[in-house]
C-alpha cells in the first residue's frame, strides 16, 4: 500500500476516533497533536480535504473542524475489523458458568446478559428471546396457583423450558385439570409449537362441544398461552447514563429513539433481513425514518438449545465501535457454545 494511501486511513480512524471520544468536530491540529504526530498539520488538512471529496467526512460549518458521513463510518469499521480478533473479552468464564448453573432457566441467564451488556456499554442493551416456534413439545405441565389464574410450563425437545400465566373465566377441580393434561400430552407431544399454536389447537377448539364446555374454555386458555411463547419478544436494559450522551439533549432526538424501541417488528424484521455470521451492524439508510438515522443497531445472532435469538444494543451513531463488537461477538458466541441442543457443553 502507498505511503499517502496508508496515511489517509490512519487520518480517518484518528478523526472517527477523536469525534466518538469527543463530539465536536475534529481538526488537523487535534489529529496531528493527539494520533499522528509525524505528519505535518498542512499535510493532514490536504488529506482531510482528499477524505472530504470521497464523502467519508464532511465540515459543517465554515472553519470547523471535519465529522465523519455514514459512508466515513462504514470504511472505519472496515479498517479496524482486523483489529477485533486481537480482542477477547475477559469475563467469559463468568457467563460460562452462570450458563451452567442455570441452564434450565434460560430467561434468567438471557435478563444477566442484558444487564452486563447495558453496565459493560453504558448504552441500550437488548436481548430478543429465543425463537421457540420451530422446536417440538417434550411435556407441558399446568398448576392452579389460585384466583383463577393457571401456570402453563411448556417443555421442549431441546430442554428449554417456557412458563406462562393466564387468568381463566372459569372454575376447574385438580382432577378436571389433571384429567385434562394427561389427555393433551397424548395428542400434542411431539408436535411442532408453531403447528400446535397455529393449527392443532385451533382444529381441537372447533371440534370440541359448545363454548360452555370446560374443555373448549381450557383449550382457549392454551392456545393463548401457546401464541404467547411463540412471540419473538424484545426486552431492554440500561441505565439513565447513555440518556446523558449529547445526541440525547435534543427532546426531537428522544422522541425519536423512543419510537425506534417500541418498533419491535420493524426492529426484528430488520435483524432477519440483514443478518449476515457474526457482529451486525445497521446505520444511516438501514433505518426507514430520517430520525432513526442517527442511531446504530449492533447485535449478533445467538443460540440457546439450538433455537435462535439476537443480542446487542442500540445506540447513537458516534459510539465506541472498538469495544462493542468484541463483546457482542464473545457473549453472543459463548452462549452459543455452552449450550447445545439438548444438553449443556461441559467445561473447558
Amino acid at each position: 500500500m502507498k505511503k499517502s494511501k496508508a496515511r489517509l486511513i490512519d487520518t480517518l480512524s484518528a478523526l472517527v476516533d477523536e469525534y466518538i471520544l469527543s463530539c465536536e468536530p475534529v481538526s488537523s491540529r487535534v489529529i496531528s497533536e493527539k494520533y499522528i504526530r509525524d505528519v505535518s498539520s498542512a499535510t493532514l488538512r490536504l488529506d482531510l480535504n482528499k477524505l472530504e471529496k470521497m464523502d467519508l467526512i464532511y465540515q459543517p460549518h465554515t472553519s470547523a473542524g471535519r465529522i465523519p458521513t455514514i459512508g466515513g463510518y462504514r470504511r472505519y469499521l472496515d479498517y479496524i475489523e482486523p483489529e477485533h480478533r486481537k480482542i477477547l473479552y475477559t469475563r467469559m468464564d463468568t457467563l460460562r458458568e452462570l450458563m451452567h448453573r442455570s441452564y434450565r432457566d434460560t430467561p434468567r441467564s438471557l435478563h444477566y446478559i442484558m444487564q452486563l451488556l447495558a453496565r459493560e456499554t453504558d448504552q441500550l442493551s437488548f436481548v430478543a428471546e429465543p425463537e421457540v416456534s420451530s422446536g417440538y413439545l417434550s411435556r407441558l405441565e399446568v398448576f392452579s396457583i389460585g384466583d383463577r389464574k393457571l401456570l402453563f410450563v411448556m417443555s421442549l425437545d431441546s430442554g428449554l423450558d417456557k412458563t406462562v400465566i393466564m387468568r381463566s373465566d372459569y372454575d376447574i377441580n385438580e382432577q378436571q385439570l389433571k384429567k385434562l393434561v394427561r389427555y393433551l400430552n397424548e395428542e400434542l407431544v411431539g408436535l411442532r409449537i408453531y403447528d400446535i399454536a397455529n393449527r392443532v389447537l385451533v382444529d381441537m377448539q372447533e371440534y370440541a362441544s359448545g363454548d360452555g364446555d370446560l374443555l373448549s374454555q381450557f383449550l382457549g386458555e392454551l392456545h393463548k398461552a401457546f401464541m404467547e411463547i411463540s412471540d419473538f419478544f424484545i426486552h431492554f436494559d440500561g441505565s439513565i447514563k447513555f440518556l446523558e450522551q449529547s445526541e440525547f439533549d435534543s427532546k426531537e432526538n428522544i422522541l425519536s429513539f423512543m419510537n425506534l424501541i417500541q418498533r419491535q417488528d420493524y426492529l426484528l424484521k430488520l435483524m432477519r433481513k440483514n443478518e449476515v455470521d457474526g457482529v451486525n451492524i445497521l446505520m444511516g439508510e438501514d433505518f426507514a425514518e430520517p430520525g432513526w438515522q442517527i442511531f446504530t443497531l449492533i447485535y449478533a445472532r445467538y443460540e440457546v438449545f439450538g433455537i435462535p435469538g439476537y443480542l446487542g444494543v442500540i445506540a447513537p451513531t458516534r459510539t465506541d465501535y472498538r469495544k462493542l463488537i468484541p463483546l457482542i461477538r464473545d457473549i453472543s458466541r459463548t452462549i452459543t457454545e455452552t449450550t447445545k441442543r439438548g444438553m449443556v457443553v461441559p467445561k473447558r
